[in-house]
Order: C-alpha cells, then structure tokens, then sequence
C-alpha cells in the first residue's frame, strides 16, 4: 500500500522513482521507532506513573496473579492520575509488555471488576494484539504522513521535474485522488481491526477468569462513566478498553466504520451469553 501511493505520489511530482526510495527509508525508521520505543511514547503522551504495590494494591496483586494464570509474564504497571474510568496494553510482546489503568477506574471499581478489566487487557498482551495495532498505527500514519507531504508539495514544490508531462498530469490526477482516500482507508482499517481485537479481548478475558460477569459489569460503569479522558489523544484512543472521547460521535450511516471500540452493550450481551 504504501510503496504503490509513493510511487504515484513521486511520479505526479516529477521525483521518479527515487522518490519510493527516501519513503521506504522513512518507514523503516519510523516502524522501528514505534516498535521498540513506543511504548515509552504512549506512557510519555499519556503522563503516567509507575505503580506501587501499596499504594495501587488491587491493581498489583491482581494482575500478578492474573499473569501466573495466564503464563504470562508480570506486564509493567503504569497509573493515570485522571477521575475518568479507563485502561489500556501497549508494547510489543509479553516480556515488553505495559499495563496502564487510571485511577478512577481503580477507585470505582469493586475487585473482581478489576479483575475482568485486567483479563481483558493481558489477553491483548498475550494475542500480541499490542503488537499488531503498533504495526497498523505506524500503517496508518505513515500514509496520512506521505499524503500530506504530497498535497503541500503541490502547494511549494516545482513540479516541472520531469519532460513527460502528460504522463506525470495523469499520476497527478490520480495522486491528488489517491491523498485525500487512502488516509481515510488506512484509519477505516486501523479502527476495523482495533473492533474485531475487542471482541476477541474480552473472549480471552472470560476464559481467563472463568467469570465473565466481572467483565460485562466493569463495562456498563464504564459506559455510565460520561467523563472524557484528558490523557487520550486520537493516536492513542484505541488503545483503550473503551473509547476515551465519551459523546463524540458522528450521527450518520457510516458512523460506524470510524469507532475505536464496539458497541458496548453488544459487548456485555455477549459476555453474559457465555
């Protein structure tokens, strides 16, 4: 995806080919960066603390014993200082692993809610779905990166690069096409893929604990919880076991395809079918 809409892109600006070779360049570093020191970023974004295990005791304790059930590991454990019920995995394997709650969440919720939350979470960690949404992100981002770069070349750029100018109007058209859809796709992917990895989350986390009610019942305080996070940005929002941004959505038919989480409620009726 991201060779072929740089190579359009280089072609319609006059670069040539030489043009794919600086962007695979670019994406190499910037995979490599997200895959090894992105966790550090979320954490750095989101002003988490690391936990202590008097002071965050529940937290510790259950996801110390959650991590020797599930043969897992014990994740690092980070705190946000912010009233709004959330949490969130991140890093890219199950030795590199981080588990973030805030401290709303570990306030109002009663032991074993914590528990399904944390299920939830190091079933992320150990589908290697912290992997993946790094990999779609850097995806995401490199093509919003590279489509932007194109359409403010058109604006700064001198285009009269190449002699084949009918050849490089028409990977012009195509391009100018190409910079305002594939970023749209790419989120459209991202956020389809963060969807279908929920599911599957709160599957493992039942199996986990054997209790899905614990789950299904954190989940409606969360949804009762109509406090925005003010640590979550769009870069991280995924992230999280339910959408950090509450009542920001769009009214529409393909509303849908731009959620970060599904449907709650069909969520917890599925846990309590179980």
């Amino acid at each position: 995806m991201v060779v072929t809409l740089v190579y359009v892109f280089g072609q319609a600006l006059g670069y040539g080919d030489s043009f794919v070779g600086i962007a695979i360049f670019v994406s190499i570093v910037s995979s490599f960066v997200s895959y090894y020191f992105g966790d550090s970023i979320v954490l750095s974004m989101s002003g988490a603390r690391p936990a202590n295990r008097k002071k965050d005791f529940d937290f510790y304790t259950v996801t110390e014993n959650l991590s020797i059930a599930a043969g897992l590991p014990m994740p690092k454990l980070y705190v946000i200082e912010d009233t709004a019920m959330n949490a969130f995995a991140t890093g890219r394997d199950p030795k590199h692993a981080v588990v973030c709650a805030t401290t709303g969440l570990l306030q109002r919720l009663d032991r074993r809610e914590i528990e399904g939350v944390i299920a939830h979470e190091l079933s992320h960690v150990k589908n290697y779905d912290i992997r993946m949404m790094a990999v779609v992100a850097v995806l995401a981002g490199t093509v919003a990166y590279a489509s932007d770069f194109f359409m403010r070349s058109l604006w700064w750029g001198d285009r009269d690069r190449d002699n084949d100018k009918d050849n490089s109007g028409l990977f012009l058209i195509i391009g100018i096409v190409l910079a305002i859809i594939m970023p749209i796709i790419a989120t459209i992917i991202q956020l389809a893929i963060s969807r279908k990895r929920e599911y599957l989350a709160d599957a493992s986390g039942a199996l986990l604990t054997r209790y899905p009610e614990g789950l299904a019942r954190a989940l409606e305080k969360l949804n009762g919880d109509k406090e925005t996070l003010e640590a979550a940005t769009n870069a991280t929002a995924h992230l999280y076991i339910t959408n950090p941004f509450k009542g920001k959505k769009f009214h529409a038919w393909f509303s849908g395809l731009f959620d970060t989480h599904p449907p709650i409620a069909e969520r917890i009726k599925i846990l309590r079918s179980m």
